[in-house]
This record gives C-alpha cells, structure tokens and sequence, in this order.
C-alpha cells in the first residue's frame, strides 16, 4: 500500500497573474516553494524569512500567521484552476465529448504551468482550519461540479457509459492531479501534447 505523497520534480514556484506586488508576492512564492520541498509542518515562519532576508517579525505585516500564509495559496491554486475549467468549458463546443476534452486539457494545464502551487493546494491544504480552508473547498465542489454536469449530460445523451459517474470523474482528475508531482519542462513533452494526450484518456475511461 502506498501511503507517502507523490515526489515533487518541479524546481520553480510560479504563480498565476495577478501576482500580489512588492514583499507580500515575494513573501507568497518563497513560502510556495519551502511548502512545497519541506511541507507546511517543515517550514517556519523564520524559515521563510530567511529565504527573503527579513526577520520573522516583517511577515506578520502581511500575514497574521503561518496558516493565513498557506490558505492563500491553497486558495489562489483553487481559484486559478476553477477559472480554468470554467473558461474551457464555455469557450468551445457543447458537445459533452468536447467539452469533456476542453475541461481535462484545462486541468492537465494547470497542474503542469503551476507544479508547485497544485501540489501545496492538493496535499498541504489539510493543516488548514476547516474556517481557512472553507473558501478553497468551495471552489473545488464548483470544479468538481463543472465535470460532474457535462459527463451526466453525455450519459444523458447516451455518448458515455460509465456506472459511477464519481468514480470516473475521480479517476480522470485524479490523473491529472498527478502531473504535478513529476512533470518537467526538459522531459521533452510539450504540455499542449500532454493535456490532449489526458484528455484522450479521459475520453477513453467514459467511452469504454
């Protein structure tokens, strides 16, 4: 049985635009990163000073605390991907086998541009209150919503034919979740063809 998290390969915290200005963005992309490689427990708040040259004491100025600091990060990697599943889903067919690739190529995107915040997002969020986690959670039952509906719909129409919509949702997601724990620029896979390679997957899974 497997129980450890995935390896992390990705070397460079990135954040989505728009990346907060001056020592509050600085202070976001090193957390992003020692979260990342130490995990939220490893890492202290004067570790990530350090990683700045500021004392501990400066940070305060920006986040109340070290839990504040990771839930706006868990939330800025929701948020990031449920714009853009939401934005694959009405920029294109409404063909539910289209769709279905359109919102898998989205994700897959978002978890290969953006390793380090998917991966802090997915597997740190735990530490996290059910207060601060809360706004996060939300957007991700709207994501999970947004799959859930199209797949329904092409069952409706009889193009797919799965018996647990939640287990082939969770498979397909579950994939690309993935991808953020190994995938690098030099492995010589363009990320454009990995997200259709996914979403060929997917189509795969649904149309067995």
């Amino acid at each position: 049985m497997i129980t450890s998290l995935p390896r992390l390969q990705a070397e460079e915290a990135a954040l989505p635009d728009p990346i907060p200005d001056g020592s509050k963005g600085r202070i976001l992309v090193a957390a992003l990163r020692l979260f990342a490689k130490q995990g939220f427990h490893g890492t202290s708040i004067r570790a990530i000073g350090a990683e700045l040259g500021l004392k501990a004491g400066n940070l305060y100025l920006y986040f109340e605390s070290k839990e504040k600091l990771l839930a706006e990060l868990v939330r800025l990697g929701h948020e990031a991907h449920h714009r853009r599943l939401r934005r694959a889903l009405i920029s294109g067919s409404a063909d539910p086998i289209e769709q279905v690739k359109a919102i898998v190529r989205a994700h897959v995107r978002v978890h290969a541009e953006y390793p380090m915040l998917a991966y802090v997002a997915n597997y740190e969020a735990h530490a996290l209150s059910p207060e601060l986690i809360e706004p996060s959670l939300v957007l991700r039952r709207e994501s999970v919503a947004i799959f859930t509906e199209v797949v329904q719909r092409g069952i409706d129409q009889g193009i797919f034919h799965v018996s647990s919509i939640f287990l082939a949702t969770t498979a397909i997601s579950g994939m690309g979740m993935r991808v953020a724990s190994w995938y690098r620029p030099d492995l010589g896979i363009d990320i454009a063809e990995l997200a259709e390679t996914y979403a060929q997957f997917a189509i795969r899974i649904l149309q067995p």
